[in-house]
């Protein structure tokens, strides 16, 4: 799945001096304040990290409440979606109009009726949901199913993401794995043979016309003969 990054970043975390004596669990309770929530600094959203301190001497700030920065290098996991980019999500629930899923287990993604193409139609089976494929009848996309889709937009405060079924190459994880190769290869054999039977057709039609022009000519110098003679 894309939209998922590493980075390696220096850190300063300012510490209040009443965690003094226990500054490595008020680095990590700053560092998890930043967990599944959309970061300016980090383009993103920050889903795990790990932390190597980089300076044992803290440097004292000054001011009315004294913290105190320690300096350390932290890896961490950036969840960054952009546009055209393809996540995967579990779906949810799914309407006539809409199909809502979850990614990665915090963000809620909604992909509406003018984003899933014509070829996914709207079923109901023993009272829920469905959509299954017209070309391809394995192609079912249903509650609890993963589904790739790309990516439209991101509203940063709710982490919310609109996404679009409309491109091939998006919809059933299982059925996309599984058979998209095959069901592409087919289509493109299936566009190929309807090229060459243009081409053929093409070809039959030439091959009609000539003889027409040949006969016209030989009529006609049949004639210039036949005057000629008399």
């Amino acid at each position: 799945m894309e939209g998922l990054t590493k980075s390696d970043a220096n850190l300063t975390v300012y510490v209040h001096p009443s965690q003094s004596k226990n500054v490595d669990k008020a680095i990590l309770r700053e560092l998890s304040s930043l967990l599944f929530k959309y970061s300016q600094a980090f383009d993103g959203v920050v889903l795990a990290y790990s932390v190597d301190p980089q300076d044992n001497c803290a440097k004292i700030l000054s001011g009315v409440h004294p913290y105190f920065g320690v300096r350390l290098r932290a890896n961490l996991l950036i969840f960054s979606p952009k546009p055209n980019m393809l996540l995967e999500g579990k779906i949810v629930k799914i309407t006539r109009g809409s199909i809502h899923c979850i990614v990665l287990g915090f963000s809620s993604a909604i992909i509406t009726d003018e984003n899933i193409r014509n070829e996914l139609k709207y079923k109901a089976k023993h009272g829920e949901g469905v959509y299954v494929s017209r070309y391809h009848k394995r192609h079912v996309i249903k509650v609890g199913a993963v589904i790739r889709f790309v990516v439209k937009s991101l509203d940063e405060e709710i982490l919310h993401i609109s996404g679009s079924l409309i491109p091939a190459n998006t919809g059933s994880v299982h059925w996309l794995d599984k058979y998209f190769v095959d069901a592409a290869t087919e289509s493109n054999k299936e566009a190929k043979t309807e090229e060459e039977m243009e081409m053929q057709e093409q070809i039959i039609v030439g091959t009609e016309t000539l003889p027409s022009v040949n006969d016209h000519k030989v009529k006609k110098s049949k004639k210039r003969r036949r005057a000629e003679d008399q």
